[in-house]
């Protein structure tokens, strides 16, 4: 099995529902994503696949959060916009696009600060 990621940027605001602290309060962060994906097998050009698809796809996805409040998005109208929750949501987006026969979304990671990350895999 091949593994390939890669990394990128979006910002947002967000406020944790039901957290009773801080993070309850508006606030906004610069997030890393990390997406890793699994090739069973090289194409011709010796590629699991292709990084550019890879990138647009997930810059696509994450056009829709970027300089968003999170909690106004129909993602997160029931479901706190905690990273946890962005990392599953961004990780089912992201099955739904890229995943085939050779092609599975392994892990998405999202790194709300550069100490404090959140992932999500399908172990």
């Amino acid at each position: 099995m091949y593994h390939l990621m890669i990394k990128t940027s979006f910002a947002a605001a967000h406020n944790l529902i039901n957290y009773q602290g801080d993070c309850e309060n508006l606030h906004g962060h610069n997030w890393l994503v990390e997406v890793t994906v699994a090739a069973r097998e090289l194409n011709e050009a010796g590629l699991g696949i292709d990084f550019k698809i890879l990138k647009k796809e997930t810059k696509k996805l994450l056009g829709e959060l970027d300089h968003k409040y999170l909690n106004d998005l129909v993602p997160f109208k029931n479901a706190s916009p905690s990273s946890e929750n962005i990392s599953y949501y961004l990780f089912e987006r992201l099955s739904r696009s890229l995943n085939n026969d050779n092609i599975t979304v392994e892990r998405v990671n999202v790194w709300e600060s550069e100490n404090a990350c959140a992932s999500y895999t399908r172990d």
